[in-house]
């Protein structure tokens, strides 16, 4: 099963703070498509769109307002 990961790229430099997870934009157990945004991560000042790497069913494994670091995994999709 695909995970959805918060993007090592979403950090420029080592000197940014940890991420939080500000938001999910779906309910836990919906079914998404691939591409579709997820999850709003904040970065520094920057909100980012977190979006599924393939469609199916939804399940969080990470709750809102928690802290992420770069490439963490805070869903997985189920086909």
């Amino acid at each position: 099963m695909p995970d959805v990961r918060v993007s090592e790229d979403l950090w420029s430099t080592g000197m940014l703070p940890e991420g939080i997870l500000e938001r999910w934009l779906v309910e836990d157990g919906a079914r998404v498509r691939a591409g579709e945004a997820v999850a709003a991560v904040r970065i520094g000042e920057a909100l980012h769109d977190i979006v599924s790497p393939v469609g199916g069913r939804l399940e969080v494994v990470a709750p809102a307002s928690e802290v992420v670091d770069p490439g963490c995994i805070i869903a997985e999709v189920h086909a």
